[in-house]
């Protein structure tokens, strides 16, 4: 049964690919990617077999789709391509990190194990989504406080931590938490560096990022990225802020290795120096009543 699932799957056509992306957005929108995660994180093999034969899914984790070396190198190009001509693709930013990213995502792991907080990420598989944090409880903190300014960043742009979509190319479980963890880990960045998310906040959160993940993905995505900005916020990415972008992503701590879900508590700015970060040196976020 299992050989005949997997040759069935052998060759990942376009249209497969498309067809299971559009599931995993209804998935999203009807807030059931949580619970992917909770069975994933915690080894729950209980997922709908019918879906997992359908898309050409094994029992590596839930959602993990087998691809050989070539059709890796295919969707690499492919989705790298998409994500450039439309950086909002957020599906294909999502292939192209996890098609290209095998070997950034083994150096992330070993520079987290080299960590004791990031061994305890590891060990503990934290998730960040509406079922693992209270969202209401973040924004009944103390001004000032991390989990307070993450709420803010979350009401004030109408997102959702659901919203980050599931794992599939990575052929490893563990390296499959980390590019998870990574992906969830994107807002709580952008609340760090004090960033925003139209797209001069997006380039240079992705400078940090490929500096602190050398993902390809976030190493295009920094240098491709500000092509897309006019006149005005270019003078200001190359005067001001690239260089403030470029010394955090090479003098900060490791990121991925850091334990958030134990910070929120903690003053953004005490944070901000225990990690070595500079704040913004002129803000681009606007404070809202």
């Amino acid at each position: 049964m299992a050989a005949a699932t997997k040759l069935r799957f052998r060759f990942l056509t376009y249209s497969k690919f498309s067809q299971f992306r559009k599931l995993t957005k209804k998935e999203c929108n009807r807030n059931e990617i949580g619970k992917r995660f909770q069975h994933t994180v915690a080894g729950d093999r209980d997922v709908d077999s019918t879906e997992e034969n359908r898309f050409g899914y094994d029992h590596l984790y839930p959602g993990h789709i087998p691809t050989s070396t070539l059709q890796k190198w295919l969707l690499s190009v492919g989705s790298a391509g998409m994500a450039i001509v439309d950086p909002y693709r957020d599906d294909m930013i999502a292939t192209f990190g996890e098609t290209a990213g095998s070997t950034s995502l083994k150096w992330m792991h070993k520079k987290m194990m080299a960590d004791p907080e990031g061994q305890e990420v590891l060990r503990d598989r934290p998730v960040i989504n509406t079922k693992t944090i209270t969202i209401p409880y973040l924004g009944s903190l103390p001004e000032g406080t991390f989990g307070r300014a993450y709420w803010q960043f979350l009401k004030d742009n109408k997102f959702s931590p659901d919203a980050r979509l599931p794992v599939h190319f990575v052929d490893d479980p563990e390296l499959m938490y980390v590019m998870l963890r990574y992906r969830q880990l994107h807002d709580l960045f952008h609340t760090l560096l004090g960033m925003p998310p139209n797209m001069l906040g997006e380039v240079l959160v992705k400078w940090v990022e490929a500096f602190q993940t050398r993902l390809p993905m976030c190493i295009t995505g920094a240098m491709f990225g500000a092509v897309r900005l006019g006149p005005k916020d270019t003078s200001k990415y190359l005067r001001t802020y690239l260089p403030w972008a470029i010394r955090n992503g090479r003098q900060a701590k490791f990121l991925m290795g850091v334990y958030y879900e134990k910070h929120w508590e903690q003053d953004l700015d005490e944070l901000r120096r225990d990690l070595n970060i500079e704040p913004p040196p002129i803000p681009l976020v606007r404070k809202k009543n």
